[in-house]
């Protein structure tokens, strides 16, 4: 019995890792990835489907900081950033010096321009976005870090500044309805606009 070319399952050949594993500049070799791939710890880590709450807020941070953000920084959403040679983690949304963002062909930043990362939990994240991610920014100087959480529907964001003579991050606040801040610059957002509004019976 034949069968019928067309009726066979594509498989996919997975990438195997070198001795040490993969390499931050492997990323950009690599044929066929997933979009949004990122590198931790030499192991690349693919991205699952995202849920609304997590659209929603990427899309809300991108949006509204771009409206905020001073001149001399850009807003840049799911771009990854050189940490080190094992490490190419893709935050959320991230705020980069200007100057690094002139040439359109870049497919990452280096850590060293980056002044805010921010990360919104999905379920599948919440290890890498509470323990990995954070850790890993804060050794890379990374001054600011934010990790928003869905917590019933509505949005709670955790605010982390790194302290240089520990190099590690202390929480400077956690909010829930409205986030004010005033680093990296002057920062007055209304978070329950995360939340789709539900209109009201007639």
């Amino acid at each position: 019995m034949s069968v019928d070319p067309e009726d066979i399952e594509p498989t996919y050949r997975w990438p195997v890792p070198p001795a040490g594993g993969w390499t931050a500049d492997d990323l950009d070799r690599l044929p066929n990835l997933p979009p949004h791939t990122e590198l931790i710890d030499g192991s690349l880590v693919f991205a699952s489907p995202q849920n609304l709450f997590h659209s929603r807020a990427v899309d809300f941070f991108n949006w509204q900081l771009q409206s905020l953000v001073p001149a001399g920084l850009e807003v840049v959403r799911e771009f990854t950033i050189d940490i080190d040679r094992r490490n190419r983690p893709e935050p959320d949304v991230i705020v980069v010096d200007a100057d690094v963002v002139d040439d359109p062909g870049l497919t990452r930043f280096p850590a060293s321009s980056v002044r805010l990362a921010i990360e919104v939990v999905s379920p599948e994240s919440i290890e890498r976005d509470r323990e990995t991610k954070p850790l890993k920014y804060a050794r890379a100087k990374i001054p600011h870090f934010w990790r928003v959480e869905n917590k019933d529907g509505r949005a709670v964001v955790y605010v982390f500044e790194r302290e240089p003579a520990t190099g590690t991050y202390t929480s400077t606040g956690i909010f829930h309805e409205r986030l004010k801040v005033s680093v990296p610059f002057a920062i007055d957002l209304d978070l329950t606009e995360i939340t789709p509004k539900r209109r009201r019976p007639e």
